[in-house]
């Protein structure tokens, strides 16, 4: 009975429909019995399939739209990858070239945001305007916004790059405005303050912090063997993240920085405790480093503001503190730069500009 439609098998319980396109033998099995009624669909399927050959105008996923080869050979193959299966496929390749803690952040952006509100959508059917509104009914900062289209700027870069859609319409979509959070220094009362709630490890710690200007995750990370004593300065080149020893956050940050008198006064003191180990700052618990900024924060850090009555902000603040106490104090910026490990003049500007025009008007008090 096959014979009587070529191209057409039965195979077991299925129909094996097989045909020519683009110079290459496509087979297609469709799962129904061989019964003489559905040998009968089968070929007018396959005569369906031939016809479009003939005219130029056969799309594969709309004769098989369950078929892999849909994609393989469809002239529009963004019409047939949903915007999730993008999504899991970028993150698979991201996965091996971006750190730990990078990928935790796009992984929930993917499938807490992404995923639920346009993986069911085919990529060539995706809207600025779906882009936008969604952007706008979304309550968090535009700072996490603009982070959670990342990965969905990469696809539909991709995909256009590829040839999979004729249109990229992420390209129209402009990130949100983001102002930069005002630095909030504390003041040499409220620092003599805080100091004053510490002792040993710890008091040598954040007195270190006022006093250089490292991001946290440097501090924990510094060893004695990057710290000259005769020079009085510290080579950083290393940072703490998510628990593991890493490379500076950017290659600005690889710096050798110049200690202030009450820097290398808390080295000298924290010399006397932790020489035996090679970092320079230990957890008094563990006697090894600090293993993340967390535990400094919540065990240190917020206990000592509340026993000074401080008003809380957070360790990063340490870092502002000592950028505005240097360029007040009327330090050359560029200098002021290399020591923040800023990678150019404009960081400088936009974060602390209010303290470089105290330095060119001393009378200011805006």
């Amino acid at each position: 009975m096959a014979n009587k439609y070529p191209g057409i098998t039965p195979r077991g319980k299925s129909i094996q429909i097989a045909f020519t396109y683009n110079r290459s033998r496509c087979r297609e099995t469709l799962k129904i019995p061989p019964t003489p009624a559905n040998l009968r669909y089968a070929n007018r399927i396959r005569e369906s399939a031939l016809r479009d050959i003939q005219l130029g105008t056969f799309d594969y996923a709309k004769h098989f739209p369950n078929s892999k080869a849909s994609i393989k050979y469809s002239t529009r193959k963004g019409l047939h990858i949903t915007i999730a299966t993008a999504l899991k496929e970028w993150l698979k390749v991201a996965q091996q070239k971006c750190q730990g803690s990078t990928m935790r952040g796009y992984a929930s952006s993917v499938h807490y945001y992404l995923i639920p509100r346009f993986g069911h959508m085919p990529l060539e059917t995706l809207s600025r305007q779906e882009v936008e509104e969604w952007l706008d009914s979304l309550e968090i900062s535009n700072k996490r916004k603009n982070n959670t289209l990342i990965p969905l700027r990469q696809v539909f870069d991709n995909a256009f790059g590829d040839g999979h859609i004729s249109d990229n319409p992420l390209k129209r979509v402009k990130n949100r405005k983001v102002h930069p959070r005002e630095p909030q220094p504390f003041t040499l009362s409220e620092i003599h303050s805080i100091l004053e709630q510490l002792q040993s490890h710890e008091r040598n710690l954040i007195r270190f912090a006022f006093w250089t200007g490292l991001r946290t995750s440097e501090l924990i990370a510094l060893k004695w063997a990057n710290i000259d004593l005769e020079t009085k300065s510290a080579y950083v080149h290393e940072a703490v993240v998510e628990g593991l020893l890493k490379g500076t956050k950017t290659s600005a940050s690889v710096r050798t920085i110049e200690l202030t008198n009450e820097a290398y006064s808390a080295l000298i003191s924290q010399k006397k405790i932790s020489s035996s180990s090679p970092f320079v700052f230990t957890d008094p618990k563990s006697n090894d480093r600090w293993k993340s900024d967390q535990i400094i924060r919540k065990r240190v850090w917020i206990p000592a503001l509340e026993r000074a009555n401080v008003k809380y902000r957070n360790p990063y603040q340490t870092r502002h503190t000592y950028a505005s106490m240097m360029l007040s104090a009327g330090k050359n910026p560029l200098w002021v730069q290399t020591q923040m490990g800023h990678k150019d003049w404009g960081m400088l500007i936009r974060v602390y500009g209010r303290w470089m025009k105290l330095i060119n008007n001393p009378n200011n008090q805006t």
